[in-house]
């Protein structure tokens, strides 16, 4: 299968800060490849490289075969762009801002006409085609970005954080509508903060950190190795600081990891003893407020590699206000 995206030793900095350090990476054609890390990893800044938006320092860039390493626009008719806060006009209905789109293309009038109302139709946005996009809701905001990023059926399309500062239900939809997208053979480049979406959609990950890849693998064969593994994520209060090293006495062969948050991880090999552990937790002085056995997922994998817990990501996306 050919690469649709071809990147090597890939570097960007601004002034003392690296905020791509030398990566590389390849994304088969018909692929859906995450792209997982915190805020400030360098996701938005990797993108930017591949989608002509930035010039790289250093590295080499092909995109469907083309190389546009020092001519990031040569592949431009190739790729459909969905930016994390959307480059749409208020101003403009929703039909209007796509028809714009599709001219920017060099679409006819009557083949972006036709192709806006069928996007505003898979969309379920036609109701709202005549209303400024000012006036919409983040959902329908959200929904339009991403059909003006694919008004020209690119075959490789770059996502970036696309359920972001959304509700939930827009958000589902949004899923939808991506591996929708998957399935007509689309390339996706989606890049994400949030974990579970990842391991929903995607077929292989990279994660990144402070700017540096340190694993690419499918999901798969990410979460192989905990798939036996029995797991039981804990919710206390009153942990005293030596707990953990006293809990790692009293049940040998099981292992304990504190989440911050007051919430414990255990892992073992066999089931664990959740009676005596609770009753171990309120003895020694902790008030437990929930126990609950968990398939091991993609998250435990990304804490147990980056050293980065899930909460925390979210937490610091808010914080940010979805700047990375």
């Amino acid at each position: 299968m050919s690469e649709s995206i071809y990147v090597e030793n890939l570097t960007k900095r601004f002034e003392k800060v690296e905020a791509v350090a030398g990566i590389s990476f390849s994304v088969r054609q018909g692929e859906l490849f995450g792209f997982l890390g915190p805020n400030g990893a360098g996701k938005t800044t990797t993108i930017n490289m591949l989608t002509g938006l930035a010039r790289p320092d250093t590295g080499k860039i092909r995109i469907g075969g083309i190389d546009c390493t020092n001519n990031p626009r040569a592949a431009q008719h190739l790729v459909g762009v969905v930016p994390d806060e959307s480059n749409l006009y208020p101003e403009l209905t929703g039909f209007d801002n796509l028809c714009f789109c599709a001219s920017l293309y060099g679409m006819g009038k009557d083949e972006r006409q036709t192709r806006a109302r069928e996007l505003l139709d898979a969309f379920g946005l036609t109701g709202a085609a005549k209303r400024k996009f000012g006036g919409y809701s983040k959902g329908m905001k959200r929904k339009l970005t991403i059909a003006a990023g694919i008004i020209h059926r690119p075959e490789i399309l770059f996502l970036d954080e696309p359920t972001t500062g959304i509700d939930v239900g827009s958000a589902r939809q949004v899923r939808q509508l991506v591996a929708d997208l998957h399935r007509t053979g689309t390339t996706i480049f989606l890049t994400t903060h949030y974990i579970e979406e990842a391991e929903r959609l995607c077929g292989r990950i990279a994660f990144i950190v402070s700017g540096r890849i340190v694993k690419i693998n499918s999901v798969e064969n990410l979460v192989q190795p905990l798939k036996d593994k029995h797991v039981v994520r804990i919710s206390c209060q009153g942990v005293q600081d030596d707990l953990q090293g006293r809990l790692s006495e009293a049940f040998p062969g099981i292992t304990f990891e504190n989440l911050g948050q007051e919430r414990i991880r255990v892992e073992a090999d066999n089931p664990v003893p959740v009676g005596p552990l609770v009753r171990f937790l309120e003895d020694s002085g902790a008030e437990v407020s929930e126990a609950r056995r968990i398939r091991p997922s993609l998250e435990d994998i990304f804490v147990r590699i980056t050293g980065i817990e899930a909460g925390a990501m979210r937490i610091e996306k808010e914080k940010m206000g979805g700047s990375r």
